[in-house]
């Protein structure tokens, strides 16, 4: 038999999720495969790197929780095809969350705008949504 937790439990593990990271997280856009976990060493050439807003995720609800605020790098780092992404905490150094990307529409765990960069290319973050499971 699964789990099941209240709405108000899950709400809470995500809203935990943005503290854990703090008001200064940051967000690395990276070429080939993620790793194996967040506790594995970083991979692939970093394309572009967000300081996210300071509130970067909106209050949970029903169980979800999405990006807040604008997340946008003016200007990318490298060139390439992005793949994965990371999530760090203030720190730079810390990853908490770790995922998929691909184009607006593609199914990835974070979408773009755009994933073939181009160097000093604006990069723009179109989606990020964390659902808590147990429902």
């Amino acid at each position: 038999m699964a789990l099941q937790l209240a709405t108000s439990t899950r709400n809470a593990r995500l809203d935990a999720i943005e503290t854990d990271a703090g008001v200064s997280a940051i967000l690395k856009i990276k070429t080939g495969a993620q790793p194996a976990d967040c506790a594995a060493a970083d991979s692939g050439t970093v394309l572009a790197t967000l300081n996210l807003p300071s509130d970067w995720m909106a209050a949970a609800a029903a169980g979800s929780k999405a990006k807040s605020g604008t997340w946008q790098d003016a200007s990318a780092d490298a060139a390439g095809t992005a793949a994965h992404f990371r999530l760090y905490k203030t720190d730079g150094t810390t990853c908490i969350i770790q995922g998929t990307v691909t184009a607006t529409g593609g199914g990835g765990d974070l979408t773009l705008d755009n994933v073939v960069i181009a160097v000093a290319q604006v990069v723009t973050i179109t989606g990020f949504v964390l659902t808590d499971g147990n429902a």
